[in-house]
Parts: structure tokens; sequence; C-alpha cells
């Protein structure tokens, strides 16, 4: 059964919360309403809070498959997605439509294993559907609950946002094992968070590599949250200092490896092994099996997605893959099966933990003069020949802005020349061995 009889949903304020029978009948009902709603998916503006979550368990349970996105889309960037699959509803969005598109033309229906949609990147060119399973949801959720030894006494608290596939993991996990999660719409610098988290005696803390650099900046102190003893990390990768450094202050700190295609994560190097495993992202989870092609890192399991989706067509297609995964990262395997990531074969970076296509971001850089994009830790950089200080201050904004992430994650640079290969071709390699 999903949720798991002893799962607890409690939003933040509230005092007890909402589980067992009580969970059980608001779900039903969100059902039965979703239920009657016009053919197609549903799209659901996912927020950290009851409304959001009853609506995805509900369309879970009225067998609705349901694209969870960003609920504060432009409408223009809505508008597109809505042409293309045609959802039956859009729910819960800050810009809404007046009406979802009408359907000009027959649509098959969506596949019946066909259960959740996410979107590949934030806003960038136009975003594909990462096509999951309903098998796949559930078997990740295990996984993950499993390798994190998560129980009825967990307590998590919604650190990221919902519409993001590490965020929802989270949420998925702790339903599964019968655990609690704290409903809060409050970020990590807002005192509100805080609050909640001592007073619900959040056991576990889940964050992505720039949300680190935030709590080490905040002089984060684990002392005052005695209930606290897990922390885990996924969505890039977390530099070397800052795993030493957080690991003393819990019992346990996982550090994971993880795609939207694959449900979320694939890896998770056991905290024991922190130390003689310096920048491994760990062991498949179970149920998983990872190899080396070619130097790409390919992984195995039940939890990889059904394929992805550019329109309403795509939704009726079933398993394009087989549960088999070709992630696009360079790897190599110990002798111990320790997974150690080594860069990338795609021009994809991560930044504050949304993938970010390159080649999208080079073409909003038309006009700005000779220019590139590299990727760097967490943050993409940006290299030009003709910007002066100034501009290149208004190029980050720029950037931020049209690609929907703060400022800090690109980092404009001014180079003398650009580095060619023979080709003609910008030598990537070349700009990105400059640090």
């Amino acid at each position: 059964m999903f949720p798991h009889p002893e799962a607890r949903l409690i939003a933040a304020g509230d005092k007890e919360g909402l589980g067992g029978d009580d969970l059980a009948g608001y779900v039903k009902r969100t059902a039965e309403n979703l239920d009657a709603l016009p053919p197609g998916p549903l799209f659901c503006g996912m927020r950290n809070n009851l409304a959001s979550v009853f609506c995805y368990l509900g369309a879970w349970h009225a067998g609705r498959p349901i694209a969870l996105l960003d609920p504060d889309l432009p409408a223009g960037t809505l508008a597109e997605l809505a042409e293309r699959f045609r959802p039956g509803a859009l729910i819960g969005f800050t810009h809404p439509l007046d009406d979802p598109p009408p359907r000009r033309r027959a649509v098959p229906d969506p596949h019946p294993d066909l259960g959740v949609l996410l979107a590949t990147s934030g806003s960038t060119g136009n975003p594909k559907l990462v096509r999951l399973s309903r098998r796949a949801v559930l078997a990740n959720a295990g996984a993950i609950a499993a390798a994190l030894s998560i129980g009825p006494g967990d307590i998590a608290p919604t650190s990221l946002p919902l519409h993001y596939s590490y965020g929802l993991s989270v949420l998925n996990s702790h339903l599964v094992a019968g655990a609690t999660v704290v409903l809060t719409e409050a970020g990590l610098l807002e005192r509100s968070f805080w609050a909640d988290l001592a007073s619900y005696a959040c056991t576990s803390l889940a964050a992505v590599p720039y949300q680190y650099t935030m709590l080490r900046r905040m002089r984060f102190d684990r002392s005052k949250f005695p209930a606290l003893t897990t922390l885990t990390q996924a969505g890039g990768r977390l530099a070397p200092e800052l795993v030493r450094e957080f690991a003393t202050q819990v019992d346990r700190l996982y550090v994971m490896y993880g795609q939207t295609e694959a449900t979320a994560r694939m890896t998770v190097l056991p905290p024991g092994r922190l130390a003689d495993k310096p920048g491994s992202v760990g062991v498949a989870v179970p149920g998983g099996r990872l190899e080396i092609d070619d130097g790409e890192v390919v992984y195995h399991g039940p939890n990889v997605m059904m394929g992805y989706a550019e329109t309403a067509d795509d939704l009726a297609r079933g398993d394009d893959l087989g549960g088999v995964l070709r992630t696009g990262d360079l790897g190599r395997l110990d002798h111990e099966g320790f997974l150690h990531v080594t860069g990338r074969l795609k021009r994809i970076a991560k930044v504050f933990g949304t993938r970010v296509n390159l080649d999208d971001v080079e073409r909003l850089l038309r006009g700005s003069g000779p220019a590139a994009a590299t990727s760097g830790d967490d943050r993409v950089t940006i290299w030009t020949e003709t910007l002066d200080a100034a501009a290149r201050v208004r190029l980050a904004r720029r950037l931020a802005g049209e690609l929907r992430l703060h400022w800090s994650g690109f980092d404009v640079r001014h180079i003398e020349h650009l580095p060619l290969l023979a080709t003609g071709k910008v030598d990537y390699r070349a700009l990105e061995s400059l640090g």
C-alpha cells in the first residue's frame, strides 16, 4: 500500500498532522474528485503543502498520470507545455491558464503503467518530460528506504521542492516506509524552517551541494537539533572538504548519485565508507546494477524511466528502455563496485540541483560576442572575449532571470581568446582545464 498505513503528513504549524485512516480518507476523496476531470494527464503546480501532496497521491490512487511541475512556471512556458501534452486539468499554478488547450484531434490515452511525469530541466529550451511508471516510483522509494534504513520513527522536512526528483524521492521513501514528512514551504535561510526542524524533532535533512555551502556560511550547529541524526546529499558533486565537515556533524551522512530518469537515486555511499572511499558516490541501490560501457556509466534497475515524452502521443508508449539507462556520465567502478563519476559525455551542468543544457545557455549568449559555456561545481562558467566587468555582471543576472536560477550560479569570466580545435570548434576541455 502507498502510503504505508503508519505514514504521516504534517503541515508546518499543525500539531498532529494526518496519518492512518484520516490520511487515507483525504486521499480517497481527492482521487474521486480527480477521476471526474476530463481525460488526459493532470498538470500539478507542485508545492510543498498538503494540497499538492493530496493532488499527487489522489492522482496515484485514481490511476491518472500526473506531471509534477514548478508551480511558478511563466504563463508562456506553461501554455507551451499544455499545448504539447493536452492535460485534462491544470491545478495549483501561480500563473494559470484560463483553460487547457482544446483537443483539436484525437489523442491516445496514456499508457496504463504511466504514473508520474517530471521535467528534465528547469526552463531551458522546450523541456522533455520523463515518463515514470508506478512500478519505478515504488521500486526506487523502497530501495532508498532500505539503503538509508528509513523506518516509522523517522521524520523529514521538505527541504527541497517536490517537483524536483530528489525532493519527491524524500517524500516517497518516507511514505512507503511508514515515516513522517513535515511539509514546509520555508527555505533553509528562513528562521521558520529551523524552528519547525526543532519543534517536530526531525531526524534527517536532505540537501544539494549549494545548500551545504549555505549551511557552512550559516555556521550550522547540529547541537541545536538533538534529534537530527542523518544528512543526505545528491544533486551534484559535494566538495570533499564539505563531505568531511558535515560527516562530523551527524551520526550518518549519505552521499548519493541519481538522475530524474532513474526516478531519483541510483547509488548510495554508506556513511561507514566515507573515509576509505573519498570521491565515490557509492554502490547501486538495492535492486540496481552498474556497469561501465566505453567509459559511460550505465545503470540497470526497476526504477529506470519508461522513456521521454515530447508530446501527448508519447504518453501512450510503453517501456522504451527495458530498465537500462545510459546516464551520459563518465565514470569508473573500483574492485568493490563503488562508482566514481569522472565527467560528462553530454553538455549538461547541474546548478543548485537543476539540470541546465549548456548548448541552450550558449544560444542565450548570441549577441554577446564570442562566448562559451562550461560546467563547474554547482555553477556554469561563461567565457567571454569582449565584455567588461560591468557587462559580465549584467550578463550573469540576465541568464539567471531567463533560466530562473540565482545569479550566483553563473561565473562570467574574461578570456583573451577562446581556445579552438582544428575543426574551428571551441575546445571545451581546454576551457575546463582553466578552472
